[in-house]
């Protein structure tokens, strides 16, 4: 099969032949129709992880998949040999399968049925993103009318959690840039933050004197970067990131959590259904065939996308 994969630890990323991959009991072989992009991918490549997790190679990149199902192994009962479904490679030791590939082998506890009136391209874009706003959501607990500040709302993860804090009646305030001030509006953001022109703290605080009721942060990977002052005494937040340290949240007086995303069965499934049925938009900003993966990863790696990227895979 044709895969990116790392050929070796500190070699640069390649699309070339692989052998197929066989189906392991407790988990799926599905035929790969198409693949989400998540910045953690570039960590992986990077070799980021490397003194965390066992590492085996070649090493096969992405973790978000939407496709046929091929084999199931033993004790998956499911999910059947040709069905749609969506799904993702866990983050379980060793580090070695991944969906930019034609075939793929998945856990079981991870792979959900896809709705049939979800496209692939779709819900390839949903598991990492989908599920790391929905822990984002549950971390900060809004009630209706409570003001959510989402830093860094441009990307997958931001284009759902905006949608997720409206829905429970929250009131959105977004950061992005100019460009993407319409499409986060129509999301759900009450307002847009353009971080380009100038201090989010004192733009936010413009608007809201005593400050937001809660604070997602997603692009800070340090406690000096999260804008905590633009957030009330007693608020909540939570970071994507890990950026958050309890004597900092002690300083200014809030509670928080680092989150992380678990795109299991369960997660997947409800993700997948709100998607189906139109409560939950996916905005994909660029799709890219296998031979031009490397590029979309590029264009993580820049900070330059606006949305999901997605890879789409004929086996």
């Amino acid at each position: 099969m044709r895969a990116v994969h790392v050929p070796a630890a500190g070699e640069p990323a390649v699309l070339a032949e692989l052998p197929d991959p066989r189906v392991t009991d407790g988990a799926v072989l599905v035929r790969v129709s198409a693949a989400g992009l998540n910045p953690f991918d570039n960590s992986v490549a990077d070799g980021m992880l490397t003194g965390m997790v066992p590492h085996e190679y070649p090493l096969v990149l992405g973790r978000d998949v939407a496709g046929i199902v091929e084999a199931v192994g033993a004790g998956v009962d499911h999910v059947s040999v040709g069905d749609e479904v969506i799904g993702h490679v866990l983050m379980a030791p060793p580090i070695q399968a991944g969906t930019l590939a034609e075939y793929v082998v998945v856990p079981a506890t991870a792979v959900a049925p896809k709705p049939a009136r979800l496209g692939f391209v779709e819900a390839a874009a949903l598991p990492v993103a989908g599920a790391a706003a929905v822990a984002a959501v549950e971390a900060v607990d809004p009630q209706a009318g409570q003001v959510v500040l989402v830093n860094g709302a441009s990307g997958g993860v931001g284009s759902f959690a905006i949608q997720l804090l409206a829905d429970r009646g929250a009131v959105v305030v977004a950061t992005g840039t100019a460009e993407d001030t319409q499409r986060l509006t129509d999301l759900g953001a009450r307002s847009v933050v353009d971080h380009t022109t100038g201090s989010v703290v004192e733009q936010v605080r413009a608007d809201h004197p005593d400050g937001v009721d809660a604070l997602i942060d997603l692009v800070s990977y340090s406690a000096d970067g999260l804008p905590l002052d633009a957030v009330r005494k007693g608020g909540r937040v939570a970071s994507s990131m890990g950026a958050l340290k309890d004597d900092v949240l002690d300083g200014h007086g809030l509670t928080g959590v680092n989150i992380m995303a678990n795109p299991v069965r369960e997660v997947l499934k409800e993700l997948a259904e709100q998607a189906a049925a139109g409560s939950l938009r996916i905005h994909v900003a660029q799709t890219l065939p296998l031979d031009q993966a490397l590029d979309g990863l590029a264009t993580l790696a820049r900070g330059a996308a606006h949305g999901k990227i997605v890879v789409t895979v004929t086996a």
